[in-house]
């Protein structure tokens, strides 16, 4: 008796893990994170080197020689997915990198935001802008840019 009341306890937590890993929201992955830039920016596409170099504050400018302007946002999903696949480095890193590059002088730390339309809305009014979201609704005035290899 039991023993069988030990196999129906498996059986029953077996069940409610499954159920609970089908519910769950699935991690965000690279093809989550859509790149835009202010209407401004001429290039349609940057290679991942480039897009690096701008968000870790290696570069200031596109390949066509215009201004960058990188945008984050301060954190969530989109946040740690562009900074892990694109930039190479965890929130904390990223943090830390630009907290030295602002204290010795060497630049200022990227205007960060709370929401996805804050971005949006700050990279659509701010030429040479650059930033992240999720996905777009094709309602914004900014563009996607296609990050390649």
């Amino acid at each position: 008796m039991h023993a069988a009341k030990l196999s129906a306890l498996n059986k029953t937590r077996c069940v409610i893990l499954v159920l609970a890993a089908i519910g769950r929201p699935h991690p965000a992955r690279a093809q989550d994170v859509v790149l835009v830039a202010n209407s401004s920016v001429r290039i349609s596409e940057i290679k991942a080197a480039d897009l690096r170099a701008i968000f870790v504050g290696a570069r200031t400018r596109f390949s066509d020689g215009s201004r960058a302007i990188p945008v984050t946002l301060k954190g969530g999903p989109a946040h740690e997915v562009f900074l892990k696949h694109y930039v190479g480095e965890g929130p904390t890193e990223f943090r830390s990198r630009w907290q030295k590059i602002a204290f010795t002088g060497q630049g200022t730390m990227p205007k960060m935001f709370d929401s996805e339309t804050d971005v949006i809305e700050f990279v659509a009014n701010t030429p040479g802008a650059l930033g992240y979201v999720s996905r777009l609704s094709g309602q914004e005035r900014v563009r996607a840019i296609v990050a390649v290899k």
